[in-house]
C-alpha cells in the first residue's frame, strides 16, 4: 500500500509540476512580421514619428504604453494567447537569449513591403529588414541549440504571422504628392509588383527554416477614420476606389499560397481574411457590441481620423464600443474579434485552406 502511494504522490507532483498553459500550447514559438497593427515596441528607439509609447496608448494593457497601437491587445497577442503561450512575444528590439526559442516579434509601424513605403514617417524597418532580422535571430537559435539540424527541426513547428501591405497603399500608392506609384501602375499592376517582392521575402523566411506560414491580408483600410474624414462626403461611406484596390492585392496573396503550397516542399501556407472578419463586424457592429464604427475612440479632426492619438489625450470612456482606436487601427476589442477567428475560424471565408489553429496540427 505504501509502494502505490508513493507511485501516485510521484505522479501527483509530475502533474502539478507542469504548468496548465505549457501542457496547451500548440507551437514551440511564433514569429511576427509586420507593420503598426502589430509593432509591440520595435520604433521606440527609432527615429520615426510612427510611435505609440505614450498615453493613452495601452491604457488598457497590463504594461502601459508599449509602443502598441492600440488601447490594449493587438491581434498578434491575442493569437499567441490562443496558441497557449504564457508570455507575450518580446519584440526582435529587446528580444536577448534564451528568449527566442518562443518567439520574436519583427513588425515596424510605418514598414511596407516596399522599401520606400512610409519614408516621410521617419526611420521604419521594412519587409525586408525584418526578413533580415529573423535571419539574424535564426543564427542565434542555432547557437543555442547547438546545431543546423536542431535549429532547423524546432523552426519547422513555429508558426510565422505575417501581415504587410496595408502601408504601401496608405503612405504610397494613395498618397500621389509623395509617392509616383499610382502614377506608375493601376491598381492590378501595383499589386502584382507588391506580390512579387512579398514573395521573394517568403523564399528567404522558407530557405531559413520556416515551414508554417499564416498570410494575413490587409484590411478595409478604405473604412478607416483616416480616410472617412479626408475622402468621405458624409462621413460614413468607405472609399471604394482605396478597398477595391485592397481587394485586387488580398485576391493575389490568396492566390499565393496555392502557389506556395505546391512548390515549397514540407511547408503549409495559409490565409487569413483580415478584410472580410472586418467587413463582418462593420455590417453587423451590434451584435459584436459596437456602436461607433466610423471615428476613432481618440484623435483630432472629423471623424476623429485627422490626427493620431496625442500625448496624455484623454480617450472616450466606452472603448469597447468603438470599432477603431484612433484614425488607423483598430480598439483591443476588434482586435480580439479579428485574432480569435484567424486561429478558429467562425465563418469558411475567414480563413484558406484552413485556420491557425489547423496549422499548427499540420
Amino acid at each position: 500500500m505504501e509502494a502505490v502511494l508513493r507511485k501516485w504522490w510521484v505522479v501527483f507532483v509530475v502533474l502539478v509540476s507542469v504548468p496548465y498553459e505549457a501542457r496547451a500550447q500548440q507551437a514551440p514559438c511564433y514569429f511576427i512580421f509586420g507593420d503598426s497593427l502589430v509593432d509591440n515596441g520595435n520604433n521606440n528607439q527609432l527615429s520615426s514619428l510612427a510611435k505609440a509609447n505614450y498615453m493613452p496608448y495601452g491604457i488598457d494593457y497590463p504594461r502601459g504604453p508599449t509602443g502598441r497601437f492600440s488601447n490594449g491587445r493587438t491581434t498578434v497577442d491575442v493569437i499567441a494567447q490562443q496558441l497557449g503561450f504564457r508570455n507575450e512575444i518580446p519584440p526582435y528590439a529587446t528580444a536577448r537569449g534564451r528568449s527566442i526559442l518562443w518567439g520574436v516579434n519583427y513588425a515596424s509601424a510605418a514598414a511596407g513591403i516596399r522599401e520606400e513605403t512610409g519614408r516621410q514617417l521617419g526611420a521604419r524597418i521594412s519587409f525586408s529588414g525584418q526578413v533580415r532580422n529573423y535571419q539574424n535571430t535564426v543564427s542565434q537559435i542555432t547557437s543555442i541549440l547547438g546545431s543546423q539540424n536542431a535549429a532547423a527541426s524546432h523552426l519547422s513547428k513555429c508558426i510565422l504571422s505575417i501581415g504587410l501591405g496595408s502601408n504601401d497603399y496608405l503612405n504610397n500608392y494613395f498618397m500621389p504628392q509623395l509617392y509616383s506609384s499610382s502614377r506608375q501602375y493601376t491598381p492590378e499592376q501595383y499589386a502584382n509588383v507588391l506580390i512579387q517582392q512579398y514573395a521573394q521575402q517568403l523564399r528567404i523566411l522558407y530557405n531559413n527554416g520556416g515551414r508554417k506560414f499564416a498570410l494575413i491580408g490587409v484590411g478595409q483600410i478604405g473604412c478607416s477614420p483616416s480616410e472617412l474624414a479626408q475622402n468621405s462626403p458624409d462621413g460614413r461611406t468607405c472609399v471604394q476606389r482605396i478597398n477595391s484596390a485592397n481587394q485586387i492585392f488580398n485576391n493575389k496573396l490568396r492566390s499565393l499560397v496555392d502557389q506556395f503550397n505546391r512548390n515549397a516542399p514540407g511547408a503549409k501556407f495559409i490565409y487569413i481574411n483580415a478584410y472580410g472578419i472586418f467587413q463582418d463586424i462593420l455590417n453587423r457592429p451590434a451584435s459584436f457590441g459596437f456602436t461607433v464604427t466610423n471615428a476613432g475612440c481618440c484623435g483630432v479632426g472629423r471623424n476623429n481620423g485627422q490626427i493620431t492619438c496625442l500625448p496624455l489625450q484623454t480617450p472616450c470612456r466606452n472603448r469597447n464600443q468603438y470599432v477603431f482606436w484612433d484614425a488607423f487601427h483598430p480598439t483591443e476589442a476588434a482586435n480580439i474579434i479579428v485574432g480569435r477567428r484567424s486561429y478558429s475560424a467562425q465563418s469558411a471565408s475567414d480563413a484558406y485552406p484552413y485556420d491557425i489553429r489547423r496549422l499548427t496540427q499540420q
